[in-house]
């Protein structure tokens, strides 16, 4: 009987620590633009401009946005995961983007548990045995795509 005291009150301690995980890593944005369920998510009426990707100039700036999505991550893997919520963050800086009148979010960065990262080709992801996580920080703004030069800008648009 005390054996099964002893292993019932300890059982929520194994459990924990098994649900305790949160890797932390990097994920490709072009790969994860890439997927066929992309387009469909965010459509192509906003663009976006990652770490210091140049982009065309500025007409008007609204607001810095954040956010912070959160995603089922049982029963898949890591990258599953970490694309899937990264697409909801996406929608996220999108919408915002239509509200606000905007027609691009420039300077996009992850800002995963407050720490903040710059890139212009990955974005950092936290997964767990049961929740994925991707927060990330941009400029809403209406960009002059116009006033574009011969320069090659790399923005991430389905056009």
């Amino acid at each position: 009987m005390k054996k099964i005291l002893f292993i019932f009150l300890l059982y929520p301690l194994f459990l924990s620590s098994a649900y305790a995980r949160d890797t932390i890593e990097n994920y490709s944005v072009s790969d994860t633009l890439a997927l066929e369920q992309s387009k469909n998510i965010l459509g192509d009426d906003i663009s976006f401009y990652f770490g210091k990707q140049e982009h065309p100039p500025v007409i008007k700036s609204f607001v810095e946005f954040r956010t912070n999505n959160k995603t089922n991550a049982f029963n898949k893997t890591d990258k599953e995961a970490c694309q899937w919520v990264f697409l909801s963050a996406m929608k996220a800086l999108r919408n915002k983007a239509i509200s606000q009148g905007g027609n691009a979010v420039i300077n996009i960065k992850s800002n995963y548990r407050d720490n903040l990262t710059v890139s212009n080709t990955t974005f950092q992801c936290g997964a767990g045995a049961i929740i994925a996580g991707v927060a990330l920080v941009g400029d809403v703004v209406t960009l002059n795509k116009t006033a574009v030069d011969n320069t090659e800008i790399d923005d991430y648009t389905f056009e």
